[in-house]
Parts: structure tokens; sequence; C-alpha cells
């Protein structure tokens, strides 16, 4: 009798485990399709704004475009991540810029929870909290902290997509041009399409000060189209990362020191009146000693 009893049990645990399995490896593949050639078109406009102040001006539209490479840079059991290059300018002669880079983790446990004031909280979550979701992390183009979260990938109807709400700094755009807010609360979608994959954005532009509740100063929506093109249109960029991903390593794996060390963590906005990308794009830095000693003098102890 406990045979008949533990058989179909058995059965149900292998099924279920191997379910598991199917879609985990669906979520990767999903995931992995935001790698190769892109026509990207960037949108952003201010949607609405909750300011009392009557000279308030809202942040203009911005409409960009550029070729991207995705390069996948690692591919394992619980890991994806792509490094974005973009490609703009005279085609024949591209300038090539090193851009942001997503780490897609499967049932992550440690994250940095922006804060503000360029200070990112260290958060530990338990594992039942994240079972079967995929944490993304999102790096400034020097490879340190931006933003990141932990959702579900969805495959449904058709789509795929995963959807999650993260603060997160004031992008470029902003902040060279903003200081009436400090924080952007990002409300991401990634969905992969049939010709490439779309980021769409719902952001809130947030007034954090300490002991004080959260002031939503305006809402923002961002569009971004990912068209999949030929990879012969962006050899350059592919170029380029082949001839620079030695450094760019170095440069993780002391970023990845610096994480590992889980607890809260707290960046220099600039070094001697210089931000630390300029430092890393620099031809000056490319030995072990010199990338560590240079991202270390930022990170304030």
């Amino acid at each position: 009798m406990k045979r008949l009893v533990i058989l179909p049990l058995l059965i149900l645990t292998f099924s279920i485990q191997g379910n598991a399995q199917n879609k985990k490896k669906q979520d990767a593949n999903a995931i992995k399709k935001m790698c190769g050639c892109f026509e990207v078109t960037f949108n952003f406009a201010e949607t609405f704004n909750y300011s009392k102040d009557s000279l308030y001006k809202p942040s203009k539209t911005k409409t960009d475009k550029a070729l991207e490479w995705a390069q996948l840079v690692k591919d394992d059991k619980n890991k994806v991540s792509i490094q974005h290059i973009l490609q703009v300018g005279n085609p024949s002669k591209p300038h090539i810029v090193k851009h942001w880079r997503q780490d897609w983790l499967y049932e992550n446990t440690n994250l940095y929870e922006y804060n503000g004031d360029n200070s990112w909280n260290y958060v530990l979550k338990l594992k039942p909290e994240v079972k079967g979701q995929w944490t993304q992390k999102v790096y400034q183009v020097d490879d340190s902290p931006r933003y990141e979260g932990s959702s579900t990938w969805v495959h449904v109807d058709g789509k795929s997509y995963w959807e999650n709400t993260s603060n997160a700094p004031l992008p470029r755009r902003e902040y060279t041009k903003r200081s009436d807010y400090n924080i952007t609360l990002r409300g991401n979608r990634h969905e992969i399409t049939k010709n490439g994959w779309v980021h769409d954005q719902d952001n809130s532009k947030v007034i954090r000060k300490k002991g004080k509740q959260d002031l939503v100063l305006a809402k923002e929506k961002g569009f971004n189209t990912y068209v999949k093109v030929n990879d012969n249109k962006c050899k350059a960029a592919a170029t380029w990362w082949k001839n620079n991903q030695e450094k760019w390593t170095i440069v993780r794996t002391k970023w990845a020191d610096v994480y590992n060390r889980n607890k809260n963590l707290k960046l220099e906005a600039k070094v001697e009146n210089k931000q630390l990308y300029k430092y890393l794009f620099s031809d000056d830095y490319t030995k072990v000693n010199d990338i560590n000693k240079v991202i270390e003098t930022f990170v304030i102890k």
C-alpha cells in the first residue's frame, strides 16, 4: 500500500522539477533574444507633473536613434550577462561607445537598492521570495551599479515579458540638466517581440529627503524599441568589444569583489574632479593594479 502512495508522489515531484527546469530554460532563451545587432529608438516624454511651482518646466520630449550591439558576455546555469555597445556617427567610420550592461541572475538573494545621493542599500532576500524569479542588475558604462530588481518572466498568449519597479539614479539625459529630484522610480517592462524587443517604462521622478515621505514631482513615459538587423551592421562595435573585452573583464572582476562585500555601498561622484568612467575609458588604465586602485578610490568606506 505504501508503494502505491509513494510512486505517484515521486512522479509528481519529478514532473514539477521538470516543468521548473523547462520554464527556467524558456526564461533564459527569452533573455538571450536581447543579444545581437539592433536599430534602437529611444523615446522619453514627461507626461504629468505635480509641482506646486507655477514656473515649473517639464523636461523636453527626447527621441534618439542608434545602432546597438548587445554582446553575450556570460551564459551559464544561473546567469546571463549582456554588454551593450553603441555604434554612432558615419557608418564608414563609426564612433563606438561602451554602453550599459545587464546581468540576469536566477533566484538571486543579494540585491543593491538605490537610495539617492550615489548610495545603494544592500538587501538580502529570503529564498522563497525569489523562487522562480530572475534579478536584472543594470550597470553604468563604467560597470558601477545603477539599479536592480527581481521578478518572474511571464510567457503567456504568445508573449514573453518581465516587469519590475525599482529605485534608480537619474539618467544622464536628466542629471546633466535637472537637480529638482533625486530618485527615478523605474517601472520597467522588457518584452520580446517578433522582430526584437521593447523596453517599456513608466517612471516617476521622486524627491526623497531623509525623515520625510517621498514626493512624486512628475511622471515620465519611456518607450525604447530594439529592432533586430543583420549582425554585420554592428561589425565595428563587435570588433571593438573583441579588442577591449580583456580590460573590461578586469573591471567587472574588481566590481564583483566590491559587491560581494554584501554591505551598503556609497560612491564618490568624482575624484580629483573627474568621474570614474573618464578614468576607465582612458588607455592609461589597462593593468589590474591601476584599475583596482582607481575603482577603490571611488568607494567610500
